[in-house]
């Protein structure tokens, strides 16, 4: 059973353990974005003013599809528009950069990247299918490392970029950094499939209420009205209607939320229909769920969250990249082999070996004894390693 446990957790690895690798690199760098991003005003303190924002929402002009307002760690306030462009402004109203496409922003092809895999709702469901072929990881090589328990060195780095260091590393930095991968991956998980969000939470209620709010309102009404409704909350972001007829929405954080862009949001209809969806009414599970994305993007916890988090990144980084390389590398050197023990011998070849390591008559006694110890334990560290290395393909490790 543990030698097929093995075989399974060693092959897997080595066809997804490169994309594994891809979205911990990527999520440590994410849990940085708002201090890398390195624009003027980006760390202009925050100021909410409600006019000001009306006023510079409504003088960027049409065509704009949300803006995500100025918050803690970032200054700016994100303008997206339905062609796929952007801006950046500052909260006194000054366009601070312009863009055409994501490309031309890192951490917006990153965040892409790291949540769709550029591919939209199917990278997405990649992404989450990958998040839990990592949970199994984590819990298979808890599982294998029991066995080889003895043998384990805390250490950060492989000894040597050889398979059998590499195998040794691989267990040892996996189970140092288990309990934060199994936090950001099963956050993330969570985040995108419901039926398991809602299996290990239970099902969420987020009761709605209706009422009469004002007829085809300006973003800067919606924005007043909604503001006078949750006066403790702060306005996050506005969502302005793609179609004829459908709402306008102001989505806020009220104190409690972790969200950083809360789950608080009033929904203005042309008609006048004014629906108010407050966070503080949800039920428990609901509020547990809100929790989930600050966890996973140390939204919360200070610096302490975000150095664990950028650990767990990186730790995913190298046990995918490093154990896949020594996978196939093990694999094409026996490769290489074989095809040499295949290979025929040319005529007279097999004397010249035996004439090249035929002994030496009285070399061992002129040898000195410290020289001579040297390569007794090299022979033994090298009898060492490839013995890891015979061991993990037996299902060892």
């Amino acid at each position: 059973m543990m030698k097929l446990l093995s075989i399974l957790h060693r092959w897997t690895g080595a066809f997804i353990g490169f994309l594994l690798a891809l979205l911990g690199l990527s999520g440590a760098l994410l849990v940085w974005k708002d201090q890398w991003i390195s624009l003027p005003h980006a760390s202009d303190p925050l100021a909410e003013n409600v006019g000001q924002i009306g006023r510079i929402v409504e003088a960027a002009g049409p065509g704009f599809s949300r803006v995500t307002f100025a918050h803690e760690e970032n200054g700016l306030h994100h303008f997206v528009y339905g062609d796929g462009s952007g801006a950046y402004f500052s909260q006194n109203g000054v366009l601070v950069d312009r863009w055409q496409s994501q490309w031309e922003r890192p951490e917006l092809w990153l965040f892409d990247f790291h949540h769709h895999l550029f591919a939209g709702d199917t990278g997405e469901t990649v992404a989450g299918v990958t998040g839990i072929v990592g949970l199994v990881f984590v819990m298979t090589g808890l599982i294998l490392w029991w066995r080889a328990r003895r043998a384990t060195r805390l250490r950060l780095w492989p000894k040597r970029f050889a398979p059998g260091p590499i195998v040794a590393h691989h267990r040892d930095l996996g189970l140092i950094a288990s309990p934060l991968l199994l936090l950001s991956m099963l956050t993330g998980t969570m985040m995108l499939f419901e039926p398991i969000r809602s299996g290990i939470l239970g099902a969420e209620d987020r009761p709605k209420q209706e009422m009469a709010g004002p007829i085809n309102p300006s973003v800067s009404q919606a924005l007043a009205a909604a503001k006078a409704q949750f006066p403790d909350a702060l306005l996050r972001r506005v969502v302005v209607p793609s179609e004829p007829g459908k709402p306008l929405t102001v989505r806020m954080r009220q104190p409690f939320e972790w969200t950083p862009n809360g789950r608080t949001q009033m929904s203005f209809a042309p008609d006048g229909k004014l629906t108010v969806d407050d966070a503080a009414s949800a039920n428990r599970s609901a509020g547990l769920g809100e929790k989930l994305y600050p966890l996973h993007s140390a939204k919360v916890g200070g610096l302490a969250l975000k150095l664990a988090m950028t650990l767990s990144g990186l730790a995913l980084a190298m046990l995918g990249s490093f154990t896949m390389w020594s996978f196939w590398a093990r694999r094409s050197g026996r490769k290489i082999a074989r095809k040499r023990a295949a290979r025929p011998q040319r005529p007279g070849q097999a004397a010249d070996l035996q004439l090249h390591h035929r002994p030496h008559s009285g070399r061992a006694e002129c040898h000195p004894d410290r020289h001579r110890d040297h390569h007794h334990i090299l022979g033994k560290r090298d009898e060492a390693e490839r013995h890891i290395a015979r061991s993990a393909d037996a299902g060892a490790f």
